[in-house]
């Protein structure tokens, strides 16, 4: 017995040959009662043995008083005990050599402080022995394989059969997601719920399923990843290697634990950014809604993915036409170009009011034929990547006999294809037939659009090239180690001036200006003198954070004698705005050139380490929130993305005839970032704001940085 995922030790939790039910209940209604009428009822093909120590039997089966007392091995236990009793029955059944244990008890970490450290004992144990434990605080595990039908879980009922795998933190959203699904006529593979992931994590199950043939699509319901950089690595080569697409409903959008930040970055880095980030390097598709979560799976579990992102319409009402086209458009993918061939076709199956150019409309009086050519003729045009059928229920259609012929259309072309059969009690039947058939159906158009999509960035992320690291061969670490050191000594926290950053950015190869600092009016005119352009003055102060609120900076001052009168001007700016603020000095800086204005930052993560920050820069950049994160170290492919990800991208592309900025070396400063910081664990936050992008071809100038020291924990 087994789906083929031989050797691995949760074969013992998917594929047992014998499960006893450690709890199993006399009495209806309880957790025990459930799991073991479920396992008698789901068609197991193995023994099920309940342990009862105070009832004989439990449905009519002999009920053994202990794990001992039962005659031959056990390959799984399920246990429904109070938590304090866990521990016991976890040692008893260790030694008897039960490989694998689902735990659904509660009352452990999520109850404080003494759940927390049973529940430490429980994973220190079963992790020496080498046994797998799901749970505890968990709903159970399902596998809906045809040769095993195990359903070790208190749900209500057994799911239907099918190749999507759910994986939940969440025991109580299981129960609603398994009732949603059978709503949407959608089945499982397996389908898990692993609590309090004290053993067994989602990084454990995704290796798992990655092997699984019974499994083609993988989606999760997940609160917290607890190995940031292992998760992405395992999932990443999931992607790679067998290309099954991966979801993920990730809890708490809002931002937790918000402190002071001493940069935009810190500012901006939420705990939410951080799991984007990490989701985005990991090649899976986050997504807001249960909702959407099943319309993505029912598009990847039931068609081909797209070769392209032309997508056509076929319509009965003008209406629902418009509306998709707005959405297609509005989700990146482009209208088909239907090509003349295919429209002299259309010509002589529709009538003479029918439109011919997409979107395609067949007319509101359309019977099944009509649908049938329309389908058969657009979607096997080579212009055509994906197909969006909608129907309205009108008094003539044929609804029933529209969903028949259209999954006999669709066998041969490989192609995505969903239907909006709109509406809910009048399409039912419709919607009912093609769902059957393999044809997702939705119940409006714009959610069908958004699932295409969905599929298109889901191809684009595939192919992508294998990741690389990089590898810079001018880097001084040694020497920027001692900058730091110097900087930190004598502090737990320091934040450095911009003429305190740059030796420790010069030593990382960033791109820097010209520039020195001043301390007297007199050295400021001569730094000025020597660098011989336009300059840019700033006041060097860890108490002036905003220095242009300040008045601490001045733009194009020409020559020595601007640069001396303009020092004693910024001087007197601060001291009337921050009267308090110790002045180290004002650094000189060259005129940047002409170009767009960017920031790149850095903060870390008390789990994941460094988290990137890429946007548009400038003192609007907390305001506009367009920015992008990733996790470092980096691959030059995320940074690439990352770059290609703000929603104001157009600014760097050659917004309006502008000339293209210089995205190669915007990438190469993020990837040189990337490395100081992960070589410099002191630094917490830091920003380059703005990093001024020149024309292709011509780099990038840092124009301002920060960065905040603090010695690790």
């Amino acid at each position: 017995m087994g789906t083929g995922v031989s050797g691995n030790k949760l074969d013992a939790i998917f594929c047992p040959k014998s499960i006893a039910v450690v709890g199993a209940s006399t009495r209806p209604g309880t957790v025990g009662n459930d799991i073991f009428r479920n396992l008698l009822l789901s068609g197991f093909d193995g023994s099920v043995y309940p342990v009862n120590p105070k009832s004989p039997h439990v449905l009519g089966v002999h009920a053994y008083r202990s794990l001992s007392e039962i005659p031959g091995g056990v390959d799984l236990a399920v246990m429904i005990v109070p938590s304090k009793a866990v521990m016991d029955t976890t040692e008893e059944a260790l030694s008897l050599g039960i490989k694998g244990l689902v735990v659904i008890s509660a009352g452990f970490k999520e109850v404080g402080a003494k759940g927390a450290e049973l529940e430490a004992r429980l994973t220190e144990r079963v992790r020496q022995a080498g046994v797998p434990l799901v749970g505890p605080n968990c709903l159970g595990v399902i596998n809906t394989d045809p040769r095993i039908k195990m359903n070790a879980a208190f749900g209500r009922k057994m799911p239907a059969h099918g190749n999507l795998a759910f994986v939940s933190q969440s025991g109580a959203l299981c129960c609603s997601v398994l009732d949603y699904a059978e709503e949407r006529h959608m089945g499982f593979s397996k389908f898990i719920s692993f609590g309090n992931k004290a053993d067994v994590n989602e990084i454990d199950l995704l290796a798992y399923l990655a092997k699984d043939p019974q499994t083609a699509v993988i989606a999760m319901y997940l609160e917290d990843i607890t190995h940031g950089r292992q998760f992405i690595e395992t999932a990443r080569d999931i992607f790679w290697e067998t290309r099954k697409p991966m979801l993920c409903l990730k809890s708490g959008r809002s931002p937790e634990g918000a402190k002071a930040a001493s940069s935009h970055t810190g500012s901006l880095a939420g705990s939410d950014s951080v799991y984007d980030a990490l989701l985005a390097q990991s090649g899976v598709q986050r997504v807001d809604t249960i909702a959407e979560l099943f319309d993505y799976a029912a598009l990847y579990t039931t068609q081909p993915l797209p070769k392209g992102k032309r997508i056509a319409i076929i319509t009965n009402a003008g209406g629902p036409g418009i509306m998709a086209t707005d959405a297609a458009i509005k989700c990146g993918l482009k209208l088909a170009e239907i090509t003349e061939q295919t429209r002299n076709k259309l010509k002589g199956a529709l009538p003479d009011s029918a439109s011919l150019r997409n979107p395609i409309d067949v007319i509101g009086d359309a019977r099944s034929d009509r649908y049938k050519t329309a389908a058969h003729e657009v979607l096997n045009d080579p212009g055509v990547d994906m197909g969006l059928v909608i129907l309205t229920p009108q008094s003539v259609t044929e609804v029933e006999e529209t969903a028949s012929v259209l999954p006999g259309i669709l066998k041969g072309i490989d192609k995505p294809v969903v239907c909006s059969f709109m509406g809910a009690r009048d399409v039912a039947p419709g919607a009912a037939i093609l769902r059957a058939a393999g044809v997702p159906n939705y119940a409006f158009p714009e959610d069908g659009v958004k699932s295409l999509a969905a599929a298109v960035r889901l191809v684009e992320n595939m192919d992508i090239p294998r990741r690389q690291m990089p590898t810079f061969t001018d880097l001084k670490v040694e020497k920027a180690r001692g900058l730091v050191a110097g900087c930190l000594d004598g502090h737990k926290e320091r934040y450095l001036t911009q003429a305190e950053c740059r030796p420790i950015l010069e030593c990382y190869g960033l791109p820097l200006l010209k520039s020195g600092t001043a301390r007297s009016a007199g050295e400021a005119a001569t730094i000025a003198n020597n660098i011989g352009k336009p300059v840019v003055m700033k006041v060097m102060s860890a108490d002036v954070i905003h220095k242009f609120d300040a008045g601490g900076v001045i733009l194009n001052v020409n020559g020595p004698d601007e640069a001396r009168t303009t020092y004693d001007k910024i001087h007197a700016n601060v001291r009337k705005t921050v009267p308090n603020a110790r002045i180290d000095g004002v650094l000189i800086e060259e005129m940047a050139g002409k170009g767009v204005e960017v920031i790149l930052g850095a903060s870390r993560d008390t789990r994941f380490g460094p988290l990137m920050m890429f946007g548009l820069g400038g003192t609007m950049v907390e305001v506009l929130k367009d920015v992008s994160f990733r996790l470092a170290p980096m691959w030059r492919i995320s940074a690439e993305r990352m770059v290609h990800h703000i929603r104001s991208f157009q600014v760097l592309d050659g917004f309006r005839g502008q000339p293209k900025a210089d995205i190669e070396g915007i990438v190469d400063t993020l990837l040189r970032l990337s490395t100081l910081v992960c070589n410099h664990p002191e630094i917490s936050e830091m920003d380059i704001n703005p990093l001024i992008v020149h024309p292709k071809g011509s780099g990038c100038s840092v124009a301002d940085s920060r960065i905040m020291l603090r010695k690790p924990a």
